[in-house]
């Protein structure tokens, strides 16, 4: 995850803007998730599996229906059955060498060990596995979005410090006028500041830029078009400090275990033995009778038992397989779980040290601002020189965004630490 003030110094490309509903109120880092997620590619993703796992689901529910199988075979063989004996008064037909045959099979499963069904359960659980996948990919995004939203707020309290300095560096200018129009200071003085503060528009110019390019880039992400007057509201962060992780990686995690654990019970259900009714038509020549060349209709049916005994071949291995892949789940499960107890330790200590930060630099700020006033004050009497004024401003501009800086790291800091919890 990029930190604020490392990814406000990237110099940000310009990109297109998108025909999309203006915001026309104020903007929160909620609101901004929610389009994001709405608006991104992958989560079209989630209905799609749905309406595969339906279709598989459906395609093995048609194992239930009668299945049907037509052949036709016309052949012509070299040789036929015969009988050689010579029997008083009967004659025995001889078959004829040219046969044909027309016939239709039907099976209707009855018993198959239970096999659909646990292909049917392998194939729901495969699309919940496939659907955690996309929240993950989402989460990741959601991280991405944080990081603009910070750089947007970082960026605005920028501007505001701009408006600070800039209204003390008029104040010093206002009073160096004055002297110089009595004659008690001179032209360059009042240059001084007058430079001073082109340089500050010249800071709020580039920061304004930046700012436009991060809200188009959010823009893209949302779909929705925000004007550089879009006010983004700081998010109220919940202090809840505990180690609960409830990311979407742990769900993942569960899900690939219940999916493999699945497997299980289709190995069992594979070399159970099936049964099924069958069916046979036809119309041909010979028919059932052999001893008749005519075309004649014909049929067989009855109750079909298999079971296929080299599943067991595999059986013990195909079990063996699926442990061992459900330890190397289980694996990258505890390792995901230590890496994120590590970043929230990591997490848990910088805000502790960003708190004490901040109350140090209001301390600091407190301290400058009153030498700024007896620095005013020296300046309006004539007794210090207008760089002196000036070196106290940015003093105090200095602290003020020593401030800025550690308040929206706290801030930055915090999200994070919820995030990483999967809050």
């Amino acid at each position: 995850m990029y930190g604020i003030v490392g990814w406000f110094k990237k110099s940000v490309p310009l990109f297109l803007l998108i025909p999309c509903s203006l915001f026309s109120q104020n903007i929160t880092l909620e609101k901004v998730q929610d389009l994001v997620r709405k608006n991104y590619p992958s989560l079209k993703q989630k209905e799609l599996l749905k309406t595969s796992a339906g279709l598989n689901v459906s395609n093995l529910n048609k194992n239930y229906l009668p299945q049907l199988l037509v052949n036709g075979q016309a052949s012509y063989q070299s040789d036929v059955t015969k009988i050689e004996q010579t029997i008083p008064g009967v004659k025995i037909l001889e078959l004829a060498k040219d046969q044909y045959k027309v016939t239709a099979d039907v099976n209707q499963l009855i018993y198959d060990g239970g096999e659909t069904k646990q292909q049917k359960t392998m194939a729901e659980l495969n699309a919940v596995v496939e659907d955690q996948q996309v929240e993950v990919e989402l989460y990741t995004l959601k991280e991405k979005v944080n990081d603009i939203f910070l750089s947007i707020l970082y960026t605005d309290e920028l501007i505001k410090q701009i408006a600070l300095v800039e209204k003390d560096l008029q104040i010093g200018l206002n009073q160096v006028d004055a002297q110089v129009q009595n004659g008690i200071a001179f032209h360059s003085s009042a240059n001084i500041l007058k430079a001073e503060l082109l340089k500050s528009n010249q800071r709020r110019i580039e920061l304004q830029s930046s700012r436009t390019a991060m809200i188009e880039k959010l823009g893209l992400y949302t779909g929705e078009k925000m004007s550089d007057q879009s006010v983004f509201e700081k998010p109220a962060v919940a202090s809840d400090m505990s180690n609960e992780i409830t990311r979407p990686e742990i769900k993942l995690y569960n899900d690939q275990v219940t999916l493999l654990g699945q497997q299980n019970k289709l190995i069992n259900a594979k070399n159970i033995p099936k049964a099924s009714l069958f069916f046979q038509g036809g119309y041909g020549r010979p028919a059932l009778n052999f001893f008749t060349n005519d075309l004649d209709l014909f049929y067989v049916t009855g109750v079909k038992f298999n079971w296929a005994l080299n599943g067991f071949y595999r059986k013990n291995n195909n079990r063996q397989l699926v442990k061992v892949n459900q330890d190397i789940v289980d694996a990258k499960k505890e390792t995901f779980l230590l890496n994120t107890n590590a970043q929230l330790t990591t997490q848990k200590r910088e805000i502790d040290k960003l708190n004490k930060l901040i109350q140090s630099d209001n301390e600091i700020i407190e301290l400058r601002r009153s030498v700024t006033d007896a620095a005013k004050a020296q300046l309006e009497n004539g007794v210090m020189t207008a760089n002196d004024y000036l070196v106290e401003v940015n003093a105090e501009d200095q602290s003020r965004q020593a401030l800025i800086n550690h308040e929206l790291q706290l801030l930055q800091a915090q999200i994070i630490y919820n995030t990483i919890k999967g809050k």
